[in-house]
C-alpha cells in the first residue's frame, strides 16, 4: 500500500514493489500506488482496524459454540472448516480451524485450552478507533474489538469479579439451528466491520483530498494480508457497480444478504446475552445496523437536554435546517 511522490513511485519503486508483493492465483499483484504521502499508511491502519474486528467476531463465535453448545475443539474445527468452504472463506477462518486441532507437544492436550485468555496488541486498532472518534465516524465494531483486548488484559480483576458474580445463566439452544444462525451472524458482522472501515476511508479521502480507489484497495488485500478473503472480490464488485458507495450495506452486493441474515443474527445476540456471554462485536455490529437504518433516534432528547443545561441550541424538523433554536426551559 505505497504512497508518496507518484513520479518517484513510477520511476524507481513501482516495478520493484509489485514484483516482491504477494500475488493472487491469477497473477495479479497485491500492490498498487495509493495516493499522496500518508494515504498508504492510513489505508494500512484501517486494514488493521478491520482485522481487529474480524478476529474478535471469529473469537466470539468460537466462544459461543464452546460455552453455549459445549462443543469439543474438534467439532468446532469442523464447523470453521465448513465455513471456510463457503462465503466466509478467509485466512482467519482457516487458521482458526487449524488452531483448534493443534496439539500441545508437552501434554498432548489441545493447545488452545492452555493458552491464557489475555490478548495483546501493537496499537494500530487503537489508532483506527481514535481516528474514528476524531473524524466523528461511527466504527463501533472495530472500537469494541480494541476494548475487548483491553478487557482481556485485566485477567486478575476478571478472575476476582467472577468469584463475586458467579451465577451462570442456563440457556437452551438447538445446536443445528444455532450453528446455522451463528454463520449468518458472523457473516453479517463481517460486512458491518468492512462497511465501517470503508466509510472511514471514504471520509478520510474526502478530507485529505486523496481520491482513494476503494474497490482497488479491497483487491490489494486478497493475498499477503491477514484479512485476505474471498469476500474482498464482492467489495470490488460493489464499487464497480457504484463508485459513489455511501455504505456497503446499502449496495446491491450485500443488502439482500443482510436482510436474510438478520433473524438468525438477532437470535444469536439474544442467546449470547441470555447466556451471560461477552460478545461485543457481534452485538454492537447489530446495534450499528439498527442505528444506521433507523429513521428516528433518541438524539432529539439529547439535544433538548444539552440545550437545557448548556444552551447548545437545536434544529427543528419543521423549520429550515440552517436555523438553530434555543428554548427557555421552565423549571417545575
Amino acid at each position: 500500500m505505497p504512497s508518496g511522490d507518484k513520479d518517484v513511485y513510477d520511476k524507481y519503486l513501482g516495478k520493484l514493489l509489485t514484483d516482491i508483493s504477494a500475488h493472487t492465483e491469477d497473477g495479479s499483484a497485491c500492490c498498487e500506488y495509493i495516493g499522496p504521502g500518508g494515504s498508504g499508511q492510513y489505508v494500512k491502519m484501517v486494514h488493521n482496524g478491520i482485522e481487529y474486528g474480524d478476529i474478535q467476531i471469529i473469537d466470539e463465535a468460537y466462544f459461543m459454540m464452546k460455552r453455549l453448545l459445549h462443543m469439543s475443539n474438534a467439532e468446532m474445527a469442523d464447523v470453521f472448516s465448513n465455513w471456510n468452504e463457503g462465503r466466509l472463506s478467509s485466512f482467519l477462518i482457516e487458521i482458526t480451524a487449524n488452531i483448534l486441532r493443534e496439539k500441545d507437544p508437552d501434554t498432548s492436550d489441545d493447545l488452545i485450552d492452555h493458552i491464557l485468555d489475555e490478548a495483546a496488541q501493537k496499537g494500530t486498532g487503537m489508532w483506527t478507533a481514535i481516528e474514528g472518534l476524531e473524524m466523528h465516524m461511527p466504527i463501533p465494531t472495530m472500537a469494541e474489538a480494541v476494548f475487548a483486548r483491553n478487557l482481556s488484559s485485566i485477567k486478575a480483576e476478571r478472575v476476582a469479579a467472577s468469584k463475586v458474580f458467579n451465577e451462570v445463566p442456563s440457556v437452551t439452544v438447538d445446536k443445528q439451528r444455532f450453528v446455522a444462525d451463528l454463520e449468518q451472524a458472523v457473516y453479517a458482522s463481517k460486512i458491518i466491520s468492512y462497511a465501517q472501515g470503508f466509510a472511514l476511508l471514504t471520509a478520510a479521502s474526502v478530507q485529505h483530498g486523496w481520491n482513494l480507489d476503494l474497490g482497488d484497495i479491497a483487491l490489494l488485500w486478497r493475498e499477503g494480508c491477514i484479512i485476505r478473503a474471498r469476500f474482498l472480490d464482492r467489495i470490488k464488485q460493489a464499487y464497480e457497480e457504484n463508485s459513489d458507495v455511501v455504505n456497503l450495506i446499502l449496495t446491491d452486493e450485500f443488502k439482500d444478504e443482510i436482510r436474510v441474515a438478520l433473524p438468525g443474527w438477532r437470535r444469536i445476540v439474544v442467546k449470547g446475552i441470555e447466556g451471560g456471554l461477552y460478545i461485543p462485536t457481534l452485538a454492537n455490529s447489530l446495534m450499528y445496523f439498527d442505528g444506521y437504518t433507523s429513521e428516528k433516534l433518541p438524539a432529539n432528547m439529547c439535544q433538548a437536554q444539552r440545550d437545557w443545561f448548556g444552551a447548545h441550541t437545536f434544529h427543528r424538523d419543521d423549520r429550515p435546517y440552517v436555523n438553530s433554536f434555543h428554548h427557555q426551559w421552565e423549571e417545575f
